[in-house]
This record gives C-alpha cells, structure tokens and sequence, in this order.
C-alpha cells in the first residue's frame, strides 16, 4: 500500500483535476503532500519504534494511513485531499519505517533472512507497475475516490492479521530518551529537502530551501554527537556494511527509481501506449524480480557472499539501462523495451537482497528500529533524486533538439536515451562502491578494527 500510493493516483490525477478543480501547478501537490511527509518522518519512526516496539509503531503507522486514506477518499475539496494526502504520508513513514527491523529481527538466520527481503525487494517493485495498473482500472471502472478508499479493507485486514501472527517486541521504552532537538533538525530538513526535489517553483526559493535543508542536516550530525540519547548513533556509522549498503543503495535508486519514471513516459509519448497499457507493461520486472529474489539471491549470497552478489546484480541492470540508450521513435515493446525490464528485474533481484542486509547491519538489535528509518530514508530520498534529475535531463535535451529543429518524437525520444544513459552512470557507480565499501560477508571480520569499534553481525 505504501509504495503503491506513491503512483496509484498519478493515473487519476486528469480525473481529480476535472473533479475539485485544481490548477496545472496545483496537482502535482495530490502527490507531492504524500511524499514529503513520507520522506521526512521515517528516519524519527524508526528511532520511535525502538523505544515502543517495532510492532506498536507499525500498528500505529498503518492505522493512521488506513484513516486518512478513507479521507483522502471522501474528499470533496482541494484542502481536504491535500491535509489527509499529507496524513497518509505521515502514517506511511510511521508504519514501513521499521518494516526491516522487524524482517532482521524475526528472520535472524541469513539464508531466511535473504529471502524474507528478497520478498520484501519484490513487494517494492510490484507495488509501482501495481499501482499504474490499479489506478487505471479504478478510475476508469469506479471514479477516483476509490484509488484511495481501496487502501482502507487492506489496512483493516493488515492490523488484523499484525496483532493475531506478529509477536510484540519490548522496545527500551520511551524513558531512554527522545532527542528532540536532533528530531527537528533532521525531520526539517529531510522534509525540506525531499520538498526541494518534488517542487517546480522558481530557481531562486528553491535554493534558498535547499541551503536551509543543507544547514538543517549539517546541524544534525554534531547534535548526535553530543545528545545523550541520539536518534541516529553515529557508532551506527562503524560498521562498514551499514556505511557501504547505504551508499550503494542510493545510488542504485537514483539509477533504477528514474528508469521507471522514464520508461513511463516513453511508453506514453513516444510509442503512444496508454495508462492501462503502461501499467501493464512493468509487470514483468517484478515478476523476475520476484524468481531470482526468492529462489536465487539468498542461495547466491550463501555460496559467493554479499559483495559478488550485489556487484554482479547491480551490473546486470546497468545492461539493462545500457540497452535502453538505443531506443527508436517506431520501438516496439517487445524487442526495444522488454529485455530492458526483464535484466533490471533480474538484476535488482540479485541486489536488493544483498544490499538490504548490508546496509540493515546494525552493531545491536535494539538499533534495529533506527537502522529500518535509515535504509528507508535512503530509499526515498534517493528515488526523489534520481526521479528529479534523469527527468530534467531528459526535458533538457529533448527541449534543445526541439530548438535545433528535431521533430517533437526525436527529441523526446533523444532526452530519454540521454536519461537512460545517466541512469547507467548512477548504477555502475554503485557497482563500484559495491566492490569498495561492501566486506564480503556480512560478520566477516573488519580490517583494523579495534576492541570498541568492532564489526557487527546482522542479529
């Protein structure tokens, strides 16, 4: 439900608009005030979930979501859908910020534990190409209420089913602290920043927020170091995994969260296929995803370690964005776009695993919670990035064949291919991280390290 709502309205956005009567610029906040809240409260969640329990938080996170998605549905104006859009957001991060913590904790064995994310890897990427495919046939079977209200029986279902299958966990309780100054820094500027990305407003207010975001987080880091109970440790920060699985999953984001954002829009301008269609079309990268994830990545990751794993996988869907740098104006779906999505599947479903249980490599279970906020404020922010700067390539180039005299096709299809080849660039950086900053497996033994700074194992 949480990625899902990411892209489920963005079908029904012409739908909204006609309905409540939204300007151009306007609409884009229907799915802007879902993705700043999102971004900027999970790194506080998962602090949060460590100290009441992960299970509490989720319970809470996913009740507060399921509410306001049952507003946001009922929705009879343009302040009370963009409110709620924003509570659910909020709800979203309260609840998928400890999602991991709970997976570490519930499957400590690594073979289990591979392919709990594996699954969760292929929930991921099944929730975008779902949510086009389900906002299309909602919209156009329903109305765009139901885009919204279909989260509300999931929800109900899925508190249902947490309290009866997941057991409570004893968090350190509220008593250990909240750092409440380094909560504002980094919520603020985490919010501002994710706000900096998704806005279309003019050059100069978004530098100056940017500026603002920039000071807000630089203020955060000293503020942990001196806090007596910090939200984010910077001991985390010792394990080499948890260091290196982050900087790698940022930029295999950046790279493969924009390559859907441009594929969707090729499909749609350039070879004309509708939102159905388009929806439809993703479908077969969690699909492989999923096959390689669940049976192969955990056995892979057993056999080679984490680091070849995650450096071949990360290679595979380079290939496959390097195959998509010759896409023609007349394509076809099956021979200029399919092999693309099938090796990003194949490829991301090798690597997610690898790099989730890197970068989930806390030095002790009670950071769990914190180390889940992490990894998801990685992912969010790195898909908002990638997202923003492979889409303002692509206009970019495109808008300067259009002034050179390129007929309207070529030139949106020349800024895609330029995108897709910045998309490579970001995801074979990751590669090279990867064979840098990654250990071989996850426990193994730091170089130089000493008593108080040792190598953590994934508990």
């Amino acid at each position: 439900m949480v990625v899902l709502d990411g892209t489920i309205v963005v079908v029904a956005l012409p739908s909204i608009q006609a309905d409540l009567g939204f300007t151009t610029p306007s609409l884009a906040w229907v799915v802007n005030a879902y993705l700043v809240p999102f971004g900027g409260l999970l790194l506080l969640s998962g602090r949060l979930g460590d100290l009441i329990g992960r299970r509490r938080m989720f319970l809470i996170g996913v009740s507060v979501f399921t509410v306001a998605s049952l507003l946001c549905g009922l929705a009879v104006n343009q302040a009370m859908l963009i409110v709620f859009r924003a509570v659910q957001g909020a709800g979203a991060a309260l609840g998928s910020a400890v999602v991991l913590g709970m997976i570490v904790t519930l499957f400590p064995e690594q073979r289990e534990q591979g392919r709990a994310l594996g699954l969760f890897s292929f929930v991921q990427a099944a929730g975008a190409s779902i949510g086009m495919v389900l906002g299309g046939v909602l919209t156009q079977g329903l109305s765009w209420h139901w885009t919204l209200l279909v989260n509300v029986p999931i929800g109900v279902f899925v508190v249902a089913a947490t309290l009866v299958l997941v057991e409570r966990d004893q968090g350190a309780g509220i008593r250990a602290g909240v750092d409440v100054l380094g909560a504002f820094l980094v919520t603020a500027g985490a919010m501002l920043l994710v706000y900096v990305i998704v806005d279309s407003g003019s050059p100069a207010r978004r530098w100056s927020l940017l500026a603002l975001s920039v000071a807000l987080l630089a203020g955060f880091v000293p503020r942990q170091a001196k806090a007596p109970a910090p939200l984010l440790p910077l001991r985390l920060f010792r394990s080499r995994p948890l260091r290196g699985g982050n900087v790698v999953l940022v930029l295999a984001v950046c790279g493969m969260m924009g390559f859907q954002f441009l594929t969707a829009l090729y499909l749609r301008q350039v070879l004309g296929l509708d939102a159905l269609a388009t929806g439809f079309a993703f479908v077969p990268t969690p699909i492989a995803n999923a096959g390689v994830g669940l049976v192969f990545g955990p056995r892979l990751v057993n056999r080679f370690g984490v680091r070849p794993v995650l450096a071949g996988g990360l290679l595979i869907a380079a290939v496959g964005l390097l195959l998509l740098t010759r896409v023609p104006v007349d394509g076809n779906y099956f021979t200029d776009v399919l092999p693309a999505l099938l090796l990003a599947g194949v490829g991301m479903g090798a690597a997610v695993p690898a790099v989730m249980g890197s970068a989930m490599a806390a030095e002790s279970p009670e950071h769990t919670g914190v180390a889940s906020g992490l990894v998801n404020t990685t992912l969010q922010i790195g898909s908002a990035m990638g997202t923003a700067i492979l889409a303002t390539v692509a206009a970019a180039h495109a808008g300067t064949m259009l002034g050179s005299g390129t007929a309207r096709l070529e030139a949106l299809a020349g800024g895609f291919r330029l995108a897709y080849f910045g998309g490579a660039i970001f995801v074979v950086a990751a590669v090279a991280a990867a064979l840098v900053l990654v250990p071989m497996r996850l426990g193994a033994p730091e170089p130089q390290a000493t008593s108080d700074a040792a190598s953590p194992t994934v508990s």
